[in-house]
């Protein structure tokens, strides 16, 4: 008996630690990151999509982290709040019946930290930074401006004021901060598993464009809008050091990107190049992802190739093609490129 009692002695004794270790990691505060954009933050790689490449020999390897006994994986440290929808991190958080960047951005950091981790999606497609996510640092534009949308607007609604123009600018950036407040106000309603152990507003992932980008105006201004919307954010969540990483329009990959898609690329990497931004701001180039694969089917014609596209991809090129390969890969430079903004070692 006195055999038995050292040897529970000894196997309690090893896994005091690890209890211990565990009950600290969840009084720490969780890491809070927020994925901001447009559709592509959004994200339109469809799940049907990975269901066909997770089972093929190629990709299988590459995604099969995501399920566990043929089921997804639902992972219990990584939550996630998308607009109308809250829950553990699993497929399904991008546009209905699609994954986005969320999803491997998720599973990065979340294997980094012991405290859990939440996440915070403000996406809307078709929103301009320099009119929906317009921050307030920039201001209006100029009145001949707003007297030219007004006219534009009164042709379909008649009744239209200046004012009605004016409130449309920034009006997606003010409800990006409502959705990120009113969500770390409510931790504990929207994830039970939340023990009041406070938050650390650790990073902002910003990946929008393609609505400034068919603009020459909007393009012009593009870099600085984006720098007054980086000191903005920061100043108005109280996070004056907030890591931000920035997705590089990668449309059309690295050799086949249209020349306004190059120009505003120049755009965004200039706000990088910022000397305040240094060390505290990355760019991420998504045009390194760019699935050759999916947009050699799509140029043949998807519609004449059905059952080929189906394998390959699930979107149009705007939105990456809808490739689960282009969107995972995406979502784990952001993951890796947060870390390293933050200086934790992966």
């Amino acid at each position: 008996m006195r055999k038995q009692g050292i040897a529970i002695g000894l196997v309690a004794a090893l896994l005091l630690p690890l209890v211990t270790g565990a009950k600290a990691a969840a009084a720490r505060p969780v890491k809070v990151f927020i994925l901001a954009g447009q559709s592509n933050m959004e994200g339109k790689a469809k799940v049907s999509l990975l269901e066909y490449q997770i089972k093929q020999p190629g990709t299988r390897e590459r995604f099969g982290h995501l399920q566990k006994d043929g089921k997804w994986v639902e992972r219990d440290d990584v939550w996630i709040k998308f607009l109308d929808r809250k829950g553990k991190l699993t497929v399904g958080y991008g546009s209905p019946g699609c994954i986005g960047p969320e999803l491997e951005f998720g599973n990065v950091v979340g294997d980094r930290y012991d405290e859990p981790v939440v996440l915070i999606k403000t996406a809307w497609g078709g929103r301009s930074l320099f009119r929906d996510f317009r921050p307030p640092g920039a201001g209006l534009p100029a009145q001949e401006v707003l007297e030219k949308m007004l006219a534009e607007e009164k042709k379909r609604k008649p009744e239209a004021t200046l004012d009605d123009i004016k409130g449309q600018f920034g009006a997606s950036y003010r409800a990006m901060l409502e959705e990120v407040n009113s969500t770390l106000a409510d931790l504990k309603t929207l994830f039970p598993q939340y023990e009041g152990q406070g938050y650390d507003l650790a990073g902002l992932v910003w990946f929008q464009g393609w609505n400034d980008m068919i603009n020459a105006a909007y393009t012009a201004e593009y870099a600085e809008n984006l720098a007054h919307f980086i000191r903005d954010v920061r100043k108005d969540l109280k996070a004056p050091n907030l890591p931000v990483v920035i997705g590089q329009m990668g449309v059309g990959g690295v050799e086949g990107a249209e020349p306004n898609v190059r120009k505003f690329k120049e755009a965004q990497a200039a706000v990088g190049d910022m000397s305040e931004f240094k060390g505290n701001v990355a760019i991420v180039k998504t045009d390194g992802f760019w699935d050759k694969e999916a947009d050699v089917v799509f140029k043949k014609g998807w519609r004449e190739n059905l059952a080929e596209w189906n394998t390959v991809g699930s979107d149009y090129p705007y939105h990456y093609l809808g490739s689960v390969k282009t969107m995972c890969a995406i979502g784990k430079a952001f993951g890796e490129a947060t870390l390293d903004l933050r200086g934790e070692k992966r």
